[in-house]
């Protein structure tokens, strides 16, 4: 995740994402993370949330006002345009109305460490892990560990997708997508089991929950604009699929102007908290 002007997603597609990310993400999360952060005690000046590839910042938008008290948000991108959209957009108010203000650092994720992030109340992040390599994902868990603080992280692919009605290409084509999350060492669709491990080893308490995505007529334009996304990241990784993914894609198309087509893209969101005695032991829950 090397620092570059080439964005890694269009703020378009981030923002025609945007409500279905809301209603997938686990709120039931909430409610440990809630009673972590009471258990710490108040903190001077609120809580410090770093915000971990925020993009347009959506992230802040839905859990800035489900969280109590004064909050800072540090807001992370490589890419400058992105950095400035979320920070103008910056949620204004917490939960109980307290103050919500935001600071910007464009960098690389992947030289987060500890010292950076020290103080801070919470690391988050959506849809960030799939696209770490194994390294990445294990440099991110150590910098969350040593600064003591929880990381909620959402929205990482699984590897499963369910369209109706069912096509003959659809398990081709999700093997073939699942292949390509993976290139050049990402960790694609295991990026949820390596960083739940990672965390556990290091004695975090870890909680993994569903966030699919559930398409319908109601979301005929984000659906489109993912099908023509997966189909031809398909083909990138198997070129002998295109001819095939051609008029598959101009059927599901068809069907999803009619508002006949149906999409679950499943993902998982992960909490880590630190045990209450420190990291000394943990799990998965």
């Amino acid at each position: 995740m090397s620092t570059t002007d080439v964005p890694l997603y269009q703020p378009e597609w981030l923002e025609l994402r945007e409500g279905a990310d809301a209603a997938a993400r686990a709120g039931e999360l909430l409610g440990p993370l809630r009673e972590w952060l009471a258990e710490t005690g108040p903190r001077t000046g609120g809580l410090v949330i770093h915000d971990l590839g925020c993009g347009t910042g959506s992230m802040g938008r839905w859990l800035a006002p489900q969280l109590p008290g004064p909050q800072r948000w540090v807001l992370y991108d490589r890419d400058p345009a992105l950095l400035g959209r979320a920070a103008a957009r910056a949620p204004e108010a917490a939960a109980d109305g307290g103050r919500v203000t935001v600071a910007t650092r464009r960098g690389d994720l992947a030289r987060l460490t500890a010292d950076e992030l020290a103080g801070a109340s919470l690391v988050t992040a959506s849809a960030l892990l799939d696209v770490l390599t194994r390294d990445e994902l294990d440099a991110l868990v150590s910098a969350c560990v040593g600064a003591g603080c929880p990381a909620l992280l959402a929205l990482s692919v699984v590897g499963r997708v369910e369209l109706a009605p069912a096509d003959p290409l659809d398990v081709e084509l999700a093997e073939a997508f699942n292949a390509h999350q993976r290139r050049g060492g990402l960790l694609g669709p295991d990026a949820v089991a390596v960083a739940s491990d990672a965390f556990a080893r290091r004695g975090a308490v870890v909680r993994v929950r569903d966030s699919p995505w559930r398409l319908g007529a109601d979301e005929s334009a984000l659906t489109a604009q993912w099908l023509r996304g997966w189909a031809e990241a398909a083909c990138e990784q198997r070129p002998d699929l295109a001819a095939r993914a051609e008029g598959y894609v101009r059927r599901r198309l068809a069907e999803c102007a009619a508002g006949a087509l149906r999409v679950v893209v499943h993902h998982s969101d992960l909490l880590a908290l630190p045990p209450a005695g420190g990291f000394a032991t943990g799990g998965v829950r």
